[in-house]
């Protein structure tokens, strides 16, 4: 079986591939709101889902495996090298010192994905911002000297001043996305670096995300954002530093980046 998937991938073009695939998973529709997405969507906040990326985390956090992203465990580690490379420069900055505010941060997948260039420098706090659930996980499981969990924006930034703000992958699973990005504004934060969101030509759409069964059932509301109005938005009050392509691919006609903006 392993040996066809390999032979179809050699064959068959990634665009072909990527559309098929989203009869089955991926990325499909259209829907006119979030609650009629919502509605048709499942898992958000399963118990099961939870433990899945909780024993994932935990392989990585014991040395079991290199790196873990959305729960799937890798032998090796797949650098966001414009990511890291933006942290390290904020450090060199700021005499080696880095407090980080990761919003949606999982149990600490960057984290744990960083630690090896993080571990040089003078002072590291990554602070996730995430749900309860995950936030408890965190504190039980996961929570070290450079790395805290917490419950809200507010409660991080009264514990930490914060460098830069960190949205990976998460920004499109917002029911309201630029209400969470004011609200980061409005904290002062004077780096913000986006990864891994997809951008379109046309106006903002919602779809539903169908996960791959191989990782977990799921089905999630998802946007695709107007990369021309996300810029003006963020322009308001930042300057573009970097923008990069990132990992994701998706099964409709779209563009996974990343930013670094630092306030003007």
């Amino acid at each position: 079986m392993i040996a066809v998937k390999q032979f179809f991938k050699i064959i068959v073009p990634r665009p072909v591939l990527n559309f098929f695939s989203g009869f089955f998973y991926g990325w499909s529709g259209n829907y006119q709101s979030w609650d009629e997405a919502l509605k048709k969507s499942n898992g958000y906040d399963s118990p099961s889902i939870l433990e899945i990326i909780r024993a994932s985390a935990l392989k990585v956090r014991d040395g079991e495996f290199q790196y873990e992203r959305d729960s799937e465990v890798f032998s090796s580690i797949q650098y966001s090298f414009p990511l890291l490379a933006g942290l390290m420069w904020i450090a060199a900055r700021n005499n080696g010192c880095i407090n980080i505010l990761d919003f949606g941060g999982s149990l600490g997948s960057s984290y744990f994905q960083n630690r090896r260039f993080l571990d040089s420098l003078a002072n590291v706090n990554w602070c996730i911002v995430e749900q309860p659930a995950l936030v408890k996980c965190g504190i039980d499981d996961f929570q070290n000297r450079n790395l805290h969990f917490f419950y809200s924006v507010q409660d991080c930034i009264n514990t930490y001043n914060i460098n830069v703000c960190v949205l990976s992958s998460v920004l499109q699973y917002l029911e309201k996305p630029y209400e969470k990005l004011d609200e980061i504004i409005s904290t002062g934060v004077r780096f913000i670096i986006i990864d891994r969101t997809p951008f379109i030509k046309g106006k903002n759409k919602i779809t539903i995300q169908k996960v791959h069964p191989a990782i977990y059932k799921a089905k999630y509301p998802c946007w695709f954002f107007n990369e021309s109005e996300f810029r003006d938005y963020m322009g308001i009050n930042f300057n573009c530093l970097l923008e990069f392509d990132a990992l994701d691919r998706a099964n409709i006609k779209s563009e996974f980046k990343g930013y670094l903006f630092e306030r003007k």
